[in-house]
């Protein structure tokens, strides 16, 4: 049997595009974006899930990372080094919840596959992981960078396209050049990465951040300017920049 491949929805994308631009307070409107331009970049990831062997594990047990991301006094025992200390203080320090994400994504379509729900839960879980794992700050740029970051990671078109979007927002703040290098870097740093869905993240956050980092081939980032304009609990500032 044929499996219907997902829509990408233009005219569904640009109505958010234009109620995002109009009042950036609107988080569900980035999730909407991202939905409408996806494709199938979560069968694309799913099926590479399956073929690595920490995915097949990870399909299997089906634990979710926000679990493990919500017990702040497991975090607060890990070593001060360790990424998931790093985590712990960077949620805390930004008065951030791990179920943030969750609530701004409600309304959203649910997969019936529930490996695919799994997959994709995974990837908006993970996000403030990669944060702290490619050094990039809360600031408008910061989640430009990290955005640049994960569409080389999982090709999801609506990611890139609000990338694009963003350059402007940020080139206003900090240059063109400015932002055009510092968006491609961290493009470039998602590409030359190990493909972080299909990490034990439990796992890592026990280990030093550096070790992490090495391991998962996070080089350094050199042309990330902070752009001093600091983004709301709610991230609507930086999704949509």
């Amino acid at each position: 049997m044929t499996v219907a491949q997902p829509r990408v929805q233009p005219r569904r994308a640009l109505r958010a595009i234009r109620s995002l631009m109009q009042d950036p307070e609107r988080t569900d409107q980035v999730f909407e974006i991202i939905d409408a331009l996806a494709g199938d970049a979560g069968q694309r990831g799913l099926a590479r899930l399956r073929k690595e062997p920490i995915g097949k594990r990870l399909l299997a047990e089906k634990h979710a990372i926000i679990h493990t991301l919500r017990d702040r006094d497991y975090l607060r025992s890990l070593p001060a080094d360790s990424l998931g200390h790093a985590y712990l203080a960077f949620m805390e320090r930004e008065d951030l919840s791990a179920d943030g994400l969750v609530d701004a994504s409600a309304g959203q379509p649910v997969n019936e596959d529930p490996d695919q729900r799994f997959y994709g839960s995974q990837l908006r879980d993970m996000h403030d992981l990669w944060h702290i794992v490619t050094g990039y700050g809360r600031d408008s740029f910061g989640e430009l960078c990290v955005l640049a970051f994960t569409y080389a990671q999982t090709r999801n078109r609506g990611i890139g396209t609000i990338v694009l979007f963003g350059v402007r927002n940020a080139s206003r703040v900090i240059g063109w050049r400015a932002a055009w290098r510092g968006v491609a870097e961290g493009y470039r740093r998602g590409r030359a990465a190990a493909w972080l869905p299909a990490q034990d993240w439990r796992a890592l956050l026990a280990l030093p951040l550096d070790a992490v980092r090495q391991a998962l081939n996070v080089a350094p980032a050199h042309h990330y300017v902070p752009s001093a304009i600091t983004v709301s609990n709610d991230r609507t500032e930086a999704l949509a920049a």
